[in-house]
């Protein structure tokens, strides 16, 4: 009876000890579940952290978080264990990784986010403007597009025209297509545009389809590379990281930093097909400019001069802009080349 109770007791023991060597990462959301970010990052992700660190790390989603520029604020204060937002939604603290934001060049979403992740560093950390934080990841969104509730056949349509910006270089944008900028998270747009409270937005086309706006626009105009991207971080508490064995520290890098950048780039690309069909089946008109259209030929000159005035605007930082800019276009550039063969 001793044996028995004994050996029960060393297996309840042995039990706790797995238990409590178990940590669960709560990642805050503010996105739907049928989201790119949500449907394939997350979960993604999520598998390789447990096989990395052999099931000792889980990830578990925390949906309607609040709004995404809350989200550095509820990693920051432990509140999250782990969360992504746009950098622009808090404007004047992430100045640099907004060099993968400016229009022209690469349009690609993965080759861009490996891009700003090997910039970011290489040029970008030693600046510290995301201290506080944990970074594991940079990535962009597809080529960011002009859906409309009217038709475009001139940048002059644009003129005085409500649209909806979300922040960061898209800001400048707007400011030179000389449009009424109205600042919203992407969750409001659906809701101001049936309203008529915009009369369009700069999205990538997969919001076309996950947030529904196929039906409440009447036309799309695509430009060849896109009109910008947006940048987005994925970062973790520091002191949870640090918290964490030195193995599973180490696990969870190996699955992060360009690795992740380039899942989240590669998913968050592949939903525009989706959102285009989604946009064809709902009767939108979509304009596909060619490159010498006379709206591409437009807009290349109102974007002429924003390599300059970015490298301008980060020059209270410690780092040679010219030379990330540059460095951001010839990785780019390499990393599709290579993905091309």
């Amino acid at each position: 009876m001793n044996i028995i109770k004994t050996i029960a007791c060393t297996c309840a023991l042995l039990f706790s000890t797995v238990a409590y060597s178990q940590t669960t990462l709560r990642v805050a959301t503010w996105l739907p579940a049928t989201s790119s970010q949500n449907d394939v990052v997350w979960p993604t992700w999520a598998k390789w952290v447990e096989e990395a660190t052999e099931g000792r790390v889980k990830i578990e989603l925390e949906y309607g978080s609040g709004h995404p520029k809350t989200m550095f604020g509820l990693v920051e204060d432990g509140v999250a264990d782990v969360s992504f937002s746009v950098n622009g939604y808090l404007p004047g603290r992430f100045k640099l990784p907004a060099v993968v934001e400016i229009p022209g060049g690469v349009a690609d979403p993965e080759a861009l986010s490996v891009a700003i992740w090997r910039v970011y560093k290489q040029h970008f950390e030693q600046a510290h403007e995301f201290d506080g934080l944990k970074v594991l990841g940079k990535f962009v969104h597809g080529p960011g597009q002009l859906f409309t509730t009217f038709e475009v056949n001139d940048l002059s349509d644009l003129q005085n025209r409500k649209i909806r910006t979300g922040g960061g270089v898209v800001n400048e944008l707007a400011k030179r297509l000389d449009v009424v900028p109205v600042f919203a998270p992407v969750t409001k747009v659906y809701e101001m545009m049936q309203q008529g409270v915009i009369d369009g937005v700069f999205l990538p086309a997969q919001e076309l389809k996950y947030s529904r706006l196929s039906e409440v626009v009447t036309d799309v105009t695509l430009f060849p590379s896109g009109m910008y991207t947006t940048v987005f971080t994925i970062f973790m508490n520091p002191e949870v990281f640090e918290d964490l064995s030195e193995a599973d520290q180490q696990a969870i890098m190996s699955v992060s930093g360009e690795k992740l950048s380039a899942l989240a780039g590669r998913a968050w690309g592949a939903s525009d097909a989706k959102g285009l069909d989604e946009a064809r089946e709902m009767g939108v008109r979509i304009k596909q400019l060619t490159e010498n259209d006379p709206l591409t030929l437009q807009f290349a000159e109102r974007i002429k001069g924003m390599n300059e005035a970015w490298i301008e605007s980060v020059a209270d930082r410690p780092v040679d802009a010219a030379a990330a800019l540059k460095d951001l276009h010839r990785i780019a550039e390499a990393y599709l080349a290579e993905n091309a063969q």
